[in-house]
């Protein structure tokens, strides 16, 4: 772990073992009473993630869950798991923790996969927030790389290559990864990533958290960053148009590793989507809009109040 245990709030470990025998590594934050809230982390990434002002999930009235996705952090990996395989984890992970119905939010490389709970789990999902996510390959009305920074050019470049292309780039990224946030270094990605000024802002703000995010989640390995990956350029096994429940999209137009064509491509084919675009703003959002995406996820009107208790 790249940041002390005891600057990470106060939370919740869970380990659930699945019927392939895999390990599932969760974690449990806010209010145990709430209304449930899966977040779905990006790629790479983990299950030791939260906001700035951690008490904003008690304020909302939410007990957030959070998991390490298989191959990250301490879950076990899934080899040539697709986008849609997170489905049946999902599943039993909210049935261990007693969960009926939940909320859903999921953050680039997170968006596929809650996008994929929302088409398949429609019973109980409440309401879906995809925030700056890749929309599927291979569409015909989408240029997939084109405003991509290099370095994400080629990781997907990889990833079409096949999985030993990908695992040889990614555990190079990882140690790199690993390397320049143990020296608190904003260009911790590498060198080959461009970010837009929004987000090195954006970067400076919250390094700490972000150290703790990616340093849990790559801690053992780069399997889970290899395997969503190559997740992404696969079909993902569902369709996006299927989906029947209340889909929130976020992204900005200066986003360079998620150009905002994406967001636009999901926006048309997300039946019924609301689409939040931020034509400043880049891949890791603005601080101000995060109350407003809670109040639209838990229902509350976006103008309505939020009261410290």
């Amino acid at each position: 772990m790249l940041v002390d245990a005891d600057k990470i709030p106060e939370h919740i470990e869970h380990r659930l073992t699945l019927p392939d025998g895999r390990t599932l590594a969760a974690a449990e934050w806010g209010d145990p009473d709430g209304i449930p809230f899966l977040a779905l982390h990006g790629t790479p990434g983990g299950r030791i993630g939260w906001w700035k002002d951690p008490d904003i999930y008690r304020r909302f009235g939410m007990r957030r869950i959070t998991y390490d996705r298989a191959g990250y952090g301490e879950s076990t990996r899934h080899p040539g798991r697709r986008v849609v395989d997170v489905v049946p984890d999902i599943e039993r992970l909210t049935d261990a923790l007693g969960i009926d119905r939940f909320i859903l939010t999921g953050g680039s490389g997170g968006g596929p996969h809650a996008l994929a709970v929302a088409a398949l789990m429609p019973d109980r999902v409440i309401r879906c927030l995809a925030e700056v996510s890749v929309a599927p390959y291979g569409v015909t009305d989408l240029d997939w790389l084109d405003g991509m920074t290099e370095g994400n050019v080629k990781e997907f470049d990889a990833a079409i290559q096949g999985e030993a292309a990908a695992a040889a780039l990614c555990d190079d990224l990882r140690l790199t990864t690993i390397t320049r946030l143990a020296e608190n270094r904003l260009d911790w990605m590498g060198d080959d990533y461009e970010l837009s000024d929004a987000d090195r802002a954006q970067m400076a703000k919250h390094i700490v958290r972000v150290r703790a995010h990616i340093g849990n989640g790559l801690v053992t390995s780069a399997d889970g960053w290899v395997d969503d990956l190559l997740a992404f350029v696969r079909p993902w096994g569902f369709e996006v148009e299927s989906i029947r429940v209340p889909v929130l999209l976020v992204y900005g137009r200066t986003d360079v590793l998620v150009p905002a064509a994406h967001g636009d491509w999901l926006a048309k084919h997300v039946p019924g989507a609301i689409a939040w675009v931020d034509d400043e703003s880049g891949h890791m959002g603005d601080d101000d809009t995060i109350e407003r995406q809670y109040a639209w996820l838990t229902g509350r009107t976006p103008a309505e109040p939020v009261r410290a208790a």
